[in-house]
């Protein structure tokens, strides 16, 4: 197993010793056996966005966004310009005629907006002095516009222009937006998904307005994803999982996530409006249409789109908190945490001796509009099918910090970013040993030989 290698970290005991997440030093299913450790932040490092198959941009506290090639782990360009922490960034690609250049867009602290252009690292536009700092951001391709969101909502066009605004109502301001249909917007505030609708007028002006209120969450709502082009799912604080249909904004399907432990056997109830033994929050919600993946404090737990159940879970699957997730295939997943662990997981059928399926407590997914939520009589964890485990196949130990998000480059490797200053690139070692042996091939056939 890959061991903690940088910043003295000791080993986790509880995971060394652990029958249930312990893997042994060999991983057969782990082909990420090579780590390139990237150096360049000075604080922690918060954000990591793809811009193209071969480059990302990290940033963080320190206010310097970093731009990398991720099949050499050369830093490329560096970014300065804010004099605070970096709040939220995103790209935004401009077309050209039969050309697109993909830029991004960064907030920070400083109340202040800049458009850069990471192939020269030249601040192409800045909008300064805001009435507060952003939180998030949001492109809208179809409209050629993009949105910044806080304790106002903005509409800029893409040369920075604001185009229009609106008040929030709510105290702690916008924490995430995502796009639905029919030019309209979903912005999560507090315990509320409000839906506004941006319209272009004839005359090229533009104009948002506040259509829906969605007040269905009895706690703040921590996480905001596209699952398919209808549908679209939010996650809250007390461990509500919400499915909402993206055209008319009718709940699909409503998942409480609370368990208990039985005092006298390994069998738990399956229970909607209980007591409240564990809350658990929703720190992460991520998808591939099929499935939905949610970080439930230090668990993870799988959904079906289409049965509009529980496929899989594992109430602890790392020491502390998990901050994000990506399903790499339907039966592969992989998760990060507050322990500053990477961990790959492979959805099997078989329970594990040390978690049984049984010990589970989980909410059913009901049908409705209404705030109430009522559900069915108590029922045992047994009696729902098709309930799998998450087996842990990989361990990836390299920080010393809290492990804030990852971005997989698939084929190419793995990037992961840590409140230890530190990116780290993983890599399949198998791939790469190829790659050097080609390259040396090359080089000798170049040379004319040794």
């Amino acid at each position: 197993m890959l061991r903690w290698i940088l910043g003295g970290r000791e080993a986790q005991g509880s995971v060394e010793k652990s029958s249930v997440l312990c893997i042994g030093e060999d991983q057969p299913k782990n082909w990420f056996t090579e780590l390139q450790v990237l150096k360049g932040h000075f604080d922690i490092v918060r954000f990591l966005v793809q811009i193209d198959d071969f480059r990302c941009a990290s940033a963080g506290d320190d206010g310097l966004v970093l731009i990398w090639n991720i099949e050499t782990g050369e830093r490329l360009q560096e970014l300065r310009g804010h004099s605070q922490q970096i709040t939220a960034i995103t790209t935004f690609t401009c077309n050209t005629g039969h050309t697109s250049h993909t830029l991004l867009i960064t907030a920070s602290s400083d109340r202040s907006l800049s458009l850069w252009d990471p192939d020269t690292g030249n601040r192409v536009q800045t909008i300064s002095d805001l009435q507060s700092s952003v939180k998030c951001l949001l492109v809208l391709e179809r409209l050629c516009m993009w949105v910044s969101g806080g304790e106002e909502l903005c509409v800029w066009s893409k040369d920075f222009q604001l185009q229009c605004h609106r008040q929030n109502h709510s105290d702690t301001g916008i924490s995430a937006l995502i796009e639905l249909p029919k030019n309209c917007i979903a912005a999560a505030m507090d315990k509320e998904i409000v839906i506004y609708r941006v319209t272009v007028s004839t005359d090229s002006s533009v104009s948002v307005a506040e259509i829906q209120c969605l007040s269905n969450h009895h706690d703040q709502i921590r996480a905001l994803i596209n699952v398919t082009d209808g549908l679209f799912a939010s996650g809250s604080h007390a461990g509500e999982l919400i499915l909402w249909d993206s055209i008319d904004w009718s709940i699909q399907s409503y998942e409480h996530i609370l368990w208990e432990e039985s005092q006298s056997s390994a069998q738990a109830e399956i229970r909607l409006g209980a007591p409240k033994p564990s809350e658990m929050s929703i720190q992460h919600l991520s998808t591939n249409g099929k499935l939905i993946l949610a970080a439930v404090g230090s668990g993870l737990y799988v959904y079906s789109v289409l049965t509009k159940t529980v496929v899989a879970y594992r109430k602890v699957a790392h020491d502390s908190n998990v901050l994000h997730t990506m399903l790499l295939s339907d039966n592969k997943l992989i998760s990060c945490s507050e322990d500053g662990s990477v961990r790959m997981w492979e959805i099997q059928d078989l329970p594990l001796p040390a978690e049984p399926a049984s010990s589970g407590f989980f909410g059913m997914w009901t049908f409705g509009r209404s705030n109430k939520q009522t559900g069915p009589p108590s029922k045992k964890v047994m009696d729902v099918p098709n309930i799998r485990m998450l087996e842990l196949t990989g361990d990836l130990i390299g920080h010393s910090g809290a492990v804030q998000m990852f971005l997989s480059f698939k084929e190419k490797g793995l990037v992961t970013c840590s409140t230890d200053h530190l990116l780290i690139l993983w890599k399949d070692g198998e791939r790469q040993s190829q790659l050097r042996s080609l390259a040396l091939f090359q080089k000798l056939e170049e040379n004319g030989g040794l």
